[in-house]
C-alpha cells in the first residue's frame, strides 16, 4: 500500500517494521488491488512484549485497497502465550487518505484481533485507531474498551504510538519508535492483597532494514521500561532484545 495503512503501521511494525505490501494485482482502471506478504521473525513483538515467549515467529497478510483510500486486511501469526491457543487472526478495516496537497496523510481503522482455540473466544478484541503522518513522522493512537482482562473482565485501553522512518544512503531505511500503553486490565489483579501489576509502560524500537536479493531484511533492538516487566507480572517477555526478520511480498 502506498499510504501506512494499518497493515504496516500496526500489524508488521508492531513485530519490527516489515516493509508494506508490494501491489502484486491492480485492475486495469487502477481502481482496486489486491497485495501479500510473508515474513519470517525471530521473535513476534507487540508494542515491546514478546507473544511467542522469545521464539520465532512465522507472519502473513493479505490485504486489498481501492484508490479512494479505503482498504481491508487479514494478517496472522503464531503465538505462545500460556493459553490455550496457538496463532493470532487479525481482521481490519480502514480509510487512509491525504488532506489535499498539504502532506499530511490520515487514517482510521477498525481491528478485530482473534485466537481460534481459547475458550468461547474470551481472548478476542477489537481496537479502533487512527494516525496522522506528515514528511518522516507518524502518529497513533489506538482505543479498544473489550480487552479481556484474565478474570472475566473487559476493560478499557489505550495506545499512543509516535514513529520516524528515514531512508539512508544505499536503500537502507531506518525506523524509530515509541509507544506507551495506558490499560485498566491489572486492575482487577492489583485488588488482591501484596499485587501491584502496572498498569502502564513505555515500548520503544529502533532499526534498520533493506532490501536484497528480492527479500526485505530488517533489525531492531526493541524492549520496555521497567514499568513493562511489571505490566506483564514479570513474566520476563518484555526484556530489550534484537529481532530479526526477513520477508517478502507477492
Amino acid at each position: 500500500m502506498k499510504l501506512r495503512t494499518i497493515s504496516a503501521l500496526t500489524l508488521a511494525a508492531s513485530s519490527m517494521f516489515a516493509a508494506s505490501s508490494a501491489m502484486a494485482w491492480e485492475s486495469e482502471d487502477g481502481q482496486h488491488s489486491v497485495s501479500a506478504s510473508v515474513g519470517l521473525f525471530s521473535d513476534y513483538i507487540f508494542r515491546g512484549i514478546s507473544l511467542t515467549d522469545e521464539d520465532p515467529a512465522i507472519q502473513g497478510s493479505f490485504d486489498y485497497s481501492h484508490s479512494s483510500g479505503l482498504y481491508a486486511g487479514t494478517w496472522a501469526s503464531n503465538i505462545s502465550t500460556g493459553a490455550d491457543n496457538s496463532i493470532e487472526i487479525d481482521l481490519y478495516a480502514g480509510f487512509a487518505n491525504e488532506f489535499g496537497d498539504s502532506g499530511v496523510g490520515y487514517d482510521v481503522s477498525v481491528l478485530r484481533y482473534t485466537y481460534p482455540g481459547t475458550s468461547g473466544s474470551d481472548g478476542d478484541y477489537t481496537e479502533f485507531l487512527g494516525s496522522l503522518s506528515y514528511s518522516y513522522f507518524t502518529a497513533m493512537i489506538g482505543y479498544t474498551s473489550d480487552i479481556p482482562d484474565g478474570s472475566g473482565h473487559d476493560v478499557d485501553e489505550v495506545y499512543y504510538n509516535l514513529a520516524f522512518d528515514y531512508e539512508l544512503p544505499y536503500g537502507i531505511g531506518f525506523n524509530a519508535a515509541v509507544g506507551y500503553t495506558d490499560s485498566e486490565r491489572n486492575d482487577f489483579s492489583n485488588k488482591t492483597p501484596g499485587t501491584n501489576l502496572a498498569d502502564s509502560y513505555v515500548d520503544y524500537t529502533i532499526g534498520l532494514s533493506k532490501p536484497f536479493v528480492g527479500l526485505d531484511w530488517s533489525i531492531a533492538y526493541v524492549g520496555t521500561n521497567s514499568d513493562g516487566k511489571d505490566f506483564e507480572a514479570g513474566e520476563g517477555t518484555s526484556d530489550d532484545r534484537f529481532v530479526a526478520s526477513v520477508s517478502t511480498s507477492f
